[in-house]
């Protein structure tokens, strides 16, 4: 734990406390900073000790410490087990931190001698020890809180913007949805769902809007490259929709390449992240302006015919700190255009990008004139940013990473254009 560290930890904290959040000039009531892993961990010393000092720094009335902890259900009686919030309390108590609140995760409600329990040997006022209890979906978790006075505790008024009103409407009507649509994820860390967190959650906040239920089917990208693999294969005909998320490295790309072309040739809204614009960009290429060996710089250094290339001003030898990052904005390129609509009809856009490798300007002329439209571009009007098939009811890619900014009740526009095509929708 050394003081600069501490200091700099500090300095973030407010940097971003008082940041506006919401596009107007106003800083946000609160700012929430999530301090994950369990107490006493080695790795988070330095970060308990840096809000140890910044309670005292700014004092204690603007700063609310909440523990969030576990209160198991053991045996057959089925009683709330409070020694492991007793204990993580007294070690963070140790640390020099004392908690405001604490939130207790369990399958049923706090019953009151739990609550009582844990007021008494954690040092909390009864008020303040909260249930996180099991619920239909996770957005009911919010008014959960309210319900039990957690606006109280933090002193603001909750219902002054209609939000949490907005909010309850979405977290019942996710409740009450029972038709399904079916989105085929296609990628190659399919294994570990949260590698896909913000795309998962993106496709979640669309389908709230669109009003159906969603299930995503995993599919390992090179899975799909075996022919002989018909439960791969049945997957993504199943499938109302298919995604591709982006990526890095060459395996499964033949996968996520058949897996485009599938979507292209069977009418099959599809939505292309990143590396999904890439590889449907060079499926283009091979299956429609027969250019057999098209493929990116990425996977084939001496690639003879590549649609996707290096970008010019990155480093082909340190590939540390040398991608295109952050947000960067994206100017549409003509006004009739499906994704335009969808975003509301504004001229450009600010949207996140972490990439290395582009379209091929070379291509781009040939490969519009085949019907694959760059419907939106850089500053420059030269790097393709997004695109559009003709004829297509939803053939949709984009080079940036629309899922950092979708929000419950804000979906991305990329992905409910995804699932408004997928439901059979009308899209704008």
């Amino acid at each position: 734990v050394i003081p600069h560290i501490t200091d700099a930890v500090q300095d973030w904290i407010v940097d971003v406390a008082e940041r506006p959040a919401d596009g107007s000039e106003t800083s946000p009531d609160v700012c929430i900073i999530e301090l994950g892993g369990t107490v006493g961990d080695i790795e988070s010393a330095p970060y308990l000790e840096a809000l140890r000092q910044f309670q005292f720094r700014v004092g204690r009335e603007n700063v609310t410490f909440v523990h969030v902890s576990l209160v198991p259900v053991l045996g057959p009686v089925g009683e709330q087990k409070t020694k492991p919030t007793q204990h993580t309390v007294k070690e963070l108590m140790g640390l020099g931190i004392t908690p405001d609140v604490l939130v207790c995760r369990s399958s049923k409600p706090l019953n009151n001698e739990t609550r009582q329990k844990l007021s008494a040997f954690c040092h909390v006022h009864p008020d303040a020890v909260f249930s996180t209890h099991d619920v239909p979906n996770i957005y009911h978790v919010p008014l959960m809180l309210e319900e039990q006075g957690f606006c109280k505790i933090l002193n603001i008024d909750c219902n002054k913007t209609g939000l949490l009103a907005d909010w309850r409407a979405m977290a019942y009507r996710l409740d009450e949805l029972t038709e399904d649509v079916r989105i085929a994820m296609v990628g190659k860390y399919t294994d570990l769902s949260d590698a896909y967190l913000s795309v998962i959650k993106s496709l979640q906040h669309a389908a709230i809007a669109v009003e159906r239920k969603l299930t995503i089917d995993w599919i390992e990208a090179s899975d799909l490259e075996n022919a002989k693999n018909s439960e791969s294969w049945d997957l993504l005909r199943n499938a109302n929709g298919i995604l591709v998320p982006g990526g890095f490295g060459d395996r499964g790309i033949e996968g996520k390449i058949l897996a485009a072309q599938y979507a292209r040739e069977n009418n099959v809204p599809y939505l292309g992240i990143c590396l999904g614009l890439q590889v449907a960009t060079i499926e283009f290429c091979r299956n429609v302006l027969g250019i057999t060996d098209a493929t990116s710089t990425e996977f084939d250094s001496d690639a003879a015919n590549p649609a996707v290339i290096f970008m010019p001003e990155i480093s082909k030898t340190h590939l540390g700190g040398t991608m295109r990052l952050g947000s960067r904005p994206t100017i549409f390129q003509v006004d009739d255009c499906v994704m335009k609509r969808l975003y509301g009809g504004q001229d450009s856009v600010d949207e996140r990008h972490r990439h290395r490798y582009e379209i091929n300007p070379d291509l781009v002329a040939q490969i519009e004139s085949a019907g694959l439209k760059f419907v939106g571009k850089d500053e420059s009007g030269q790097r393709c940013e997004i695109f559009e098939l003709d004829g297509h009811p939803y053939y949709v890619g984009v080079q940036y990473h629309p899922e950092f900014k979708s929000r419950p009740g804000r979906p991305s526009p990329p992905f409910l254009g995804l699932l408004l095509a997928a439901s059979g929708q009308e899209l704008p």
